[in-house]
């Protein structure tokens, strides 16, 4: 990702089936390739920026105003902006919030990444709705050529299946999370690209977090001594993590209690022997419904995938690790939500507990974790 900043400029996005958006050049100026996607989420902007999930695609607000509350040095979800390039139609001219500490144009120039503004996202999401997410580009400044040159950029981008991010994004070194209060539990967590917020989520709850690289082994889970594991959330195509998903297989075996959400999710689910797909276009917003197969029960729950898992809702299954079954499914289009086991204490969700930004609805996710792992040892004596 190249650029810099100056006075408003031409831009343009391009789409790999050659779809072209003309707008204004916002935050760097330059070029930037990557997945186009659209996020639904009326705010939250700084933590959807911030989340490294979104590692390698421009993202698309859907939101006509985005930039009005600015940039605050509190919400960040990971220690900079992930996106590798941002959409919006109406910026804010002036931030306006007692927390900001500049705008989000300023911070998005700070940082590299390029954007677009005036641009019409709604016939865009409509764009991808109808034909999926796509390679595409942004480019702004010196960078705009012609629109053959441009998509030829574009078409020589890699695509998301088979893009292995996990490792990009991980941290590089273990780092503790100490727990609020009397610590009451220890966990490894798996980083393979958390957010800030699920790790201070389990603190709250008297869990002490150990964060590890997504290359760690069996040895580096146990050497933390953990009472549970935890696959975070992250970025790129749940195939290719081979090594991930053969550490959850050990983990399973050694039937340490289990917790994943979102690639977390496919990861175990993989584990567990389930295909994996790469969706239309995904799941990207803060509204999403949920319904638990158990208990007929409705979450609006925050998520963020373009990968799910192979399956039916309320599906139950034979796993190397015994019974299993799919027990959340998002009812507007039956994508597999969430699995539990039946025989070994673990369970995993596609969405985002720690909803950041997003409804608390599934909150109560982090509490039902600590009660396995209560149960488990209750067991154990």
């Amino acid at each position: 990702m190249t650029g810099e900043t100056g006075t408003r400029a031409p831009a343009a996005l391009v789409l790999e089936d050659g779809r072209v958006f003309r707008g204004a050049a916002y935050g760097a100026r330059g070029r930037t390739l990557g997945e186009v996607v659209f996020c639904t989420g009326m705010t939250g902007y700084q933590e959807t920026l911030t989340d490294p999930s979104y590692h390698r695609q421009i993202v698309v607000q859907t939101a006509p105003q985005i930039g009005n509350t600015g940039w605050n040095d509190e919400d960040d979800e990971s220690a900079r902006i992930w996106v590798s390039g941002y959409v919006v139609r109406d910026p804010a001219r002036v931030p306006s919030n007692w927390r900001a500490k500049r705008s989000l144009d300023e911070a998005l120039a700070e940082q590299g990444v390029v954007g677009i503004a005036e641009v019409d996202t709604r016939t865009l999401t409509r764009h991808i709705r109808e034909h999926g997410a796509m390679r595409a580009g942004v480019f702004s400044g010196d960078a705009v050529g012609s629109a053959d040159d441009m998509l030829r950029q574009v078409l020589a981008s890699p695509p998301m299946k088979g893009a292995d991010l996990a490792g990009e994004v991980t941290t590089p070194e273990p780092y503790v999370v100490s727990a609020q209060g009397r610590r009451r539990f220890r966990v490894a967590a798996l980083d393979l690209g958390i957010k800030s917020n699920t790790p201070r989520e389990m603190s709250r709850r008297g869990i002490e977090v150990h964060v590890l690289p997504a290359g760690s082994g069996l040895d580096d889970v146990l050497a933390v001594e953990p009472d549970g594991v935890f696959l975070s959330n992250g970025p790129g195509d749940p195939e290719t993590q081979e090594h991930a998903i053969a550490l959850t297989r050990e983990v399973l075996g050694r039937e340490l209690p289990l917790f994943g959400i979102c690639f977390g999710n496919q990861i175990l689910g993989r584990a567990l022997g389930l295909g994996t797909y790469k969706m239309r276009y995904g799941h990207r917003g803060i509204n999403i419904p949920v319904l638990d197969v158990a208990t007929g029960r409705v979450a609006i729950t925050a998520q963020n995938h373009g990968f799910a898992l192979e399956g039916e809702p309320g599906q139950e299954f034979d796993s190397p690790f015994g019974r299993a079954r799919i027990s959340h499914y998002c009812p507007n289009d039956d994508t597999v939500e969430g699995l539990r086991c039946a025989d070994v204490p673990a369970f995993s969700v596609q969405y985002h507990p720690e909803a950041a930004a997003g409804p608390h609805d599934a909150a109560s996710l982090f509490d039902e974790f600590v009660t396995l792992m209560e149960t488990r040892y209750a067991e154990a004596r």
